[in-house]
């Protein structure tokens, strides 16, 4: 489980499927209310407070993304408690208050630290699995993004294995490339990095 703050109340944290295996927890239980869920999501306030004293009391909106063959992201803001004499008691009693978003983010996402192994992975993949993807510049790292919908099984494990190779899995999101990153190649990254750059 890896945690970091995005502003004074919102943080992303990234959980792998081995975090939520550990915990007896499938995948498709996160859209489901059950104890584990809401004993996990106590786990990662208190990991939250005591890493980057984040408090989570009051009103909180998660927003709960999945990704294929990465884990699940979760972003959780804290809203502003509105407090009036009448309700003072009420939220006393209530810690958290939910509103819960889940996002099914089908986009197989990597990042690369160096130009080079963006283009090496581009090598790898041109005419053999896909000329597609865009690139964006994010917090000084080089990100492809793919649209898996064209792809079938293998081509698909095939195409995770090789940006695995050259990059790592990230948990950013297309919604948060799309906002805080620049587009460097809005579509056939793969093909325009393989034909333009030589190693």
């Amino acid at each position: 489980m890896r945690m970091e703050r995005l502003s004074q109340d919102k943080i992303r944290i990234f959980l792998t499927f081995d975090d939520l295996t550990e915990r007896g927890i499938q995948k498709e239980d996160m859209w489901r209310e059950i104890p584990k869920v809401h004993e996990l999501f106590s786990e990662m306030m208190d990991q939250a407070y005591n890493e980057l004293g984040f408090d989570a009391s009051g009103p909180l909106a998660v927003e709960v993304f999945a990704m294929p063959a990465q884990g699940m992201v979760v972003i959780v803001t804290r809203g502003k408690l509105e407090r009036d004499t009448d309700s003072i008691a009420e939220d006393e009693e209530e810690v958290y208050e939910l509103e819960v978003t889940l996002e099914q983010s089908e986009a197989i996402i990597y990042r690369f630290r160096d130009i080079e192994d963006a283009i090496g992975a581009a090598k790898t993949l041109v005419g053999h699995l896909t000329e597609e993807g865009r690139m964006y510049r994010y917090q000084n790292q080089w990100v492809l993004c793919f649209d898996p919908a064209g792809l079938e099984s293998t081509g698909y494990h095939a195409l995770i294995a090789v940006l695995a190779e050259y990059g790592e899995a990230t948990s950013i999101t297309p919604a948060v490339l799309e906002e805080y990153g620049k587009l460097i190649i809005g579509s056939q990254a793969v093909k325009v990095l393989a034909e333009h750059f030589t190693n």
